[in-house]
């Protein structure tokens, strides 16, 4: 929706003391429509100053509709309007509050309740002669949660005002120099592909290597992250490793665990950035935190942060975006150099995470003797990685005949242990986000505890089995869902005929590393979910139940 000057009076003032909010659902170009259908609007009015406020929304508290899109205003005569990123996390007390005074709420937004306390707050300081910053000063100051926020009103005709705490919120100057694409990603394409997501799966033989560039020497088998390299001596001498992260980045710190504990001998524990929030997990000055983000602006992960650094622990940030809050205010870093990830599910900054991880286990074991045969097979399959992805990526139609297979069924399970484990639920996580089908990422150690009650002749099983420390006890679990009448979905190497043999369908994935192996196990999964939502039916960058990023726009 947007929130523009209204009206057709011919006096700026009395335009400005109007204001018109136009909303609808779905695609931009709706709106624009609709827009250009206003009659009491007057398109050629000039103003000295004009001030509009637009947010595209994904639903977080309501479903999406016009009536829960921004702006969002505090009473029918659109006094104040604001448009918001983040959660308020007291608003259900606020709007108790407010309705005892009698403000009638229309919709089932949090960001409503902020609509209306500044009315309030307005209201009862009439005598008074304050403006509009220190208004929105004492409304901020009953607001519990994240936020990045953008007020205007008919009582301030021209002005508008910015606030943020925990949300991000960027301010952009017009100029009379055009911004430039060199260095800002403004201008996406999805180029031969429907969709970003599908292309942004196929770029990931280039942004590994974008993720490696000037960091891994292949010739002399050495890693230098160099925003690590003023702080590796402090890592070194930590008590342990901490990874806090939320949904796919969490998988990311699951899949390269067993990696880091193995190369840096430290014990290393995974933590999802809510729940390590929970718990007030003990944190002390002599563990190091990794934060894991794509946009280095999640919320929760941003506030574990805080958590830490509040308790002196070193903090080190993992992000694709340079500039993030997370970036700014950790200790040191990596930037993993994927490029923009535009789709709604995360693939390539997966993969790239993943890399990252690996290069800093390399990094911190250089100078261990006992180790420099295995960190030669892990850089030399850090090598043939790109070349390797490109191969599975080819298996495309094969995995699209799949997915025709199974579009639709209601559910799928995916099992896998060892370093598959975090796979599995990365690829259960894609299903669920995208297509709306039920899926679970299961232990396959765990089989016999539960999960094995769900495996018959119609439950579709993907298992996840390699040539790794793992592979008998994989074995053993697939005898057990074949037992059971089930029909495994295999993703397994290429030459593996023993694994084959018990197989409904199998996808094949040249062999590598063990450490590594994960990466091009998960790339048919991310396949597998793009076609199924392909198939059923939805637009896999647009999905309305869930958020990236919101963006609150400022055109002035």
């Amino acid at each position: 929706g947007v929130g523009i000057d209204g009206g057709n009076n011919k006096e700026w003032e009395d335009k400005g003391k109007q204001v018109s909010i136009i909303k609808r659902n779905g695609k931009i170009k709706t709106l624009e429509e609709e827009i250009n259908k206003q009659e009491d609007v007057d398109f050629d009015a000039e103003f000295e100053t004009h001030f509009g406020i637009a947010h595209t929304r994904w639903a977080t508290h309501g479903v999406p509709n016009i009536v829960n899109s921004h702006p969002q205003r505090s009473d029918k005569d659109n006094e104040f309007i604001v448009i918001h990123n983040g959660i308020i996390t007291n608003h259900k007390n606020l709007r108790k509050f407010l309705e005892s005074k009698g403000y009638e709420f229309e919709s089932e937004t949090d960001t409503e309740s902020i609509a209306k306390l500044i009315k309030y707050v307005h209201d009862n300081s009439e005598n008074e002669n304050i403006s509009f910053a220190t208004l929105v000063e004492r409304v901020i100051q009953q607001l519990e949660g994240a936020f990045a926020l953008v007020f205007k009103s008919v009582h301030f005709p021209g002005q508008a005002v910015c606030t943020r705490r925990g949300s991000p919120l960027m301010i952009g100057v017009r100029s009379n120099h055009k911004l430039s694409t060199d260095h800002i990603p403004v201008l996406y394409r999805t180029c031969n592909y429907s969709s970003f997501m599908q292309k942004e799966i196929f770029e990931q033989p280039e942004s590994v290597v974008n993720t490696m560039r000037g960091r891994v020497n292949f010739e002399n088998n050495t890693v230098i992250l160099g925003g690590l390299k003023d702080s590796i001596k402090e890592i070194r001498r930590c008590r342990r490793l901490l990874i806090i992260a939320c949904g796919t980045s969490y998988h990311t710190g699951l899949a390269t665990r067993q990696i880091l504990e193995e190369l840096t001998e430290l014990p290393v524990t995974v933590e999802l950035s809510s729940d390590f929030l929970d718990r007030s997990t003990p944190v002390f000055r002599d563990d190091v935190c990794f934060f894991l983000s794509q946009s280095g602006e999640t919320a929760d992960t941003l506030m574990a942060l805080r958590y830490c650094k509040g308790r002196r622990a070193l903090t080190v940030g993992i992000t694709n975006t340079v500039g993030s809050s997370i970036s700014r205010e950790t200790d040191c870093g990596v930037h993993i150099n994927a490029g923009p990830e535009i789709g709604v599910a995360s693939t390539k900054v997966y993969t790239s995470q993943f890399v990252a991880l690996v290069m800093f286990a390399l990094m911190m074991s250089e100078d261990r003797i006992s180790m420099q045969q295995r960190r030669k097979e892990i850089i030399h399959g850090l090598q043939n990685l790109p070349d390797q992805i490109k191969e599975v990526l080819s298996s495309d139609e094969e995995i699209q005949r799949l997915a025709s297979e199974l579009y639709q069924q209601k559910s799928v399970l995916i099992m896998g242990r060892g370093y598959h484990y975090a796979t599995c639920l990365e690829g259960a996580l894609k299903i669920k986000e995208i297509t709306f089908m039920h899926s679970e990422g299961i232990l396959a150690g765990e089989l016999k505890h539960g999960p094995l009650a769900l495996v018959d002749h119609r439950m579709p099983v993907i298992m996840v089995v390699m040539r790794d420390p793992t592979f008998v006890k994989c074995q053993n679990a697939l005898q057990q869902v074949v037992a059971r009448q089930g029909r495994p979905i295999l993703i397994c190497e290429k030459n593996d005929e023993e694994t084959m043999k018990n197989a409904y369908r199998a996808i094949k994935v040249p062999h590598t590393v063990d450490c590594l192996q994960g990466i091009l196990s998960v790339i048919p999964l991310q396949l597998l979910a793009f076609h199924l939502a392909v198939l059923r039916g939805y637009d896999v960058d647009d999905n309305k139940r869930l958020r990236k990023i919101e963006a609150d726009y400022v055109p002035m």
